[in-house]
């Protein structure tokens, strides 16, 4: 069994109360799927099902490895280098726009 082994980058213990959508799309204008939270620092993007892939982009870009969903009632994570899942639970479940692609 693979095991994550960038959870010392972990910085971001706790969501946000509420989340407007996918900073990219946001300022793109665009329009995302399901949303993730970069727990290196908290970026918010879009997941791989979306156009824009923006969560993805983001851990490329920033060398970020790990992501959690924010979806209501997900609680898990992924890191990017080591391609594992792995349960984050967070006591709050963040206030979320409902998606404008994806049920």
């Amino acid at each position: 069994m693979v095991a994550c082994t960038h959870l010392d980058t972990i910085v971001i213990t706790e969501l946000p109360e509420s989340v407007a959508g996918c900073e990219d799309c946001l300022r793109a204008g665009g329009s995302w799927c399901h949303l993730r939270i970069c727990l290196g620092c908290g970026h918010i993007g879009c997941c791989d099902s979306s156009p824009g892939h923006h969560a993805t982009a983001h851990a490329e870009a920033s060398s970020h490895p790990i992501a959690r969903s924010v979806q209501p009632g997900e609680d898990w994570g992924w890191c990017y280098v080591d391609e594992v899942t792995m349960q984050i639970p967070f006591e709050r479940e963040p206030s979320i726009p409902p998606s404008p692609l994806c049920p």
